[in-house]
């Protein structure tokens, strides 16, 4: 219901509840489909059916809580329509239309929660999160989602409670926090799982970034940055999950590699540390290895593009393509948002070596296939010039070849032989 107050209703997906139990649910719905009847949730009072074009999903009234020592919801079994509301999550979604009468049912007050974008829950939070951890969280990704204000007893009783979430399923932990991280308010959510200490139960490393300020050489705020990072990425990227990923944990090596000395604050290699970090982390929250790999590629290679104020050579543009891959437009989106200075000088610079390194990329590109790089010859071809068995010298050879692509861009084959040739006789006088 409350998607379809706020007009984001499927019509062809509507969800039932009512006192009769799975069993008998079941049997009335195998009479009315036409397609198929799906009974994967029965064990928590939960039977769809197809029709047509219309899929139900009717529910027994419930309640769940969580026991002490569980990492799953019980589910019990409730009679009447107000105590399934009660044990909802928020009082928005504490609405239902009874039927066939059509008539709101509101014991909670979630139409005007609705109509004033307030986050509550129906009884007293302490009583909702006990039933579902998950929940805490579950409300800022509400307030990131829907752009909803938190009722300030939630937060209270976050920060009184924000342990129980350790009993929650990594999985569950994770898709809550993704569909958080891709809102429309984003900051503003993470800023209240952060201060309310339930970030450090899940993702310690965003806490870790609100850095103690050193009272000489002052530093920006490492969190409020990453924040603002993650807004200028949202600007340039709406729908991008590695790309909002690595913009909150791109610095996330940082307090690590803090170091204060007469030059003031540093945080030498915290691309490296950060890069591990985000591995480490986001493999515990169960990501998928492919999305893994691209948030720590982004990390790692954040801070590559700043050497480029000291002027590149062609070969190191090719190195700067040939490490970003596929990754190449996401990471300088990435570059570009990590910008977040005041100062328009030193934003209109960075922005201008930026233009400056993209439109290089574009003429290499232009002149020689700079997205694909590999050197002149493949591994057989090695083998075959060479007269070589596999093994590492044909790896070293390949190599070999390649730092000539990276060096003088595309050779013939014919100029690669030749290069090779010279390479492979200085090896084996060396050699003895």
């Amino acid at each position: 219901m409350r998607d379809a107050l706020l007009g984001n209703a499927d019509e062809a997906d509507l969800d039932f509840a009512t006192e009769a139990r799975p069993q008998e649910i079941l049997a009335i719905l195998k009479k009315w489909s036409t397609g198929k009847v799906w009974t994967t949730g029965l064990e928590f009072g939960t039977v769809g059916a197809q029709k047509g074009d219309k899929r139900v999903e009717v529910t027994t009234f419930r309640r769940e809580v969580y026991r002490e020592e569980s990492r799953n919801p019980e589910v019990t079994f409730a009679d009447d329509l107000e105590t399934d509301l009660s044990r909802r999550d928020f009082t928005m979604n504490a609405l239902a239309i009874a039927v066939p009468e059509v008539s709101v049912v509101d014991p909670f007050g979630g139409l005007a929660d609705l109509a004033g974008g307030r986050i509550r829950t129906p009884l007293d939070p302490h009583i909702s999160f006990s039933d579902d951890p998950l929940r805490m969280l579950r409300a800022f990704r509400f307030s990131s989602t829907l752009g909803f204000e938190v009722d300030e007893s939630i937060v209270q009783a976050v920060s009184e409670m924000h342990q129980r979430l350790q009993i929650v399923s990594s999985e569950r932990v994770r898709d809550e926090f993704s569909k958080l991280l891709m809102g429309k308010r984003p900051s503003r959510a993470l800023f209240l799982t952060t201060e309310s200490g339930l970030a450090g139960e899940f993702l310690p490393e965003l806490p870790a970034l609100k850095l103690e300020q050193d009272p000489i050489h002052r530093h920006k705020d490492v969190f409020m940055h990453t924040l603002a990072v993650l807004e200028n990425v949202m600007e340039k990227a709406e729908d991008d999950l590695s790309l909002r990923l690595a913009a909150l944990l791109h610095d996330i090596g940082k307090p690590k590699t803090r170091r204060i000395g007469e030059g003031g604050v540093s945080f030498h290699h915290h691309e490296v540390v950060g890069a591990e970090m985000s591995e480490l982390r986001m493999k515990q929250l169960r990501f998928p290895g492919k999305l893994i790999q691209e948030v720590r590629e982004l990390v790692f290679l954040h801070l590559r593009f700043h050497t480029y104020r000291l002027g590149w050579s062609d070969k190191a543009v090719r190195r700067y393509v040939r490490d970003a891959g596929g990754l190449l437009g996401k990471l300088n989106t990435l570059v570009r948002a990590d910008c977040t200075t005041r100062n328009p000088a030193k934003a209109r610079q960075l922005n201008e070596r930026m233009d400056e390194l993209e439109a290089r990329i574009r003429d290499l590109a232009s002149r020689e296939e700079l997205m694909a790089m590999r050197p002149a010859l493949d591994g057989n071809e090695i083998m075959s010039h060479l007269g070589m068995e596999p093994g590492p010298a044909v790896g070293e050879a390949r190599d070999f070849l390649m730092e000539i692509r990276m060096e003088e861009g595309e050779i013939t084959k014919e100029e690669a032989k030749k290069r090779l040739d010279e390479w492979w006789g200085d090896l084996r006088n060396r050699d003895g």
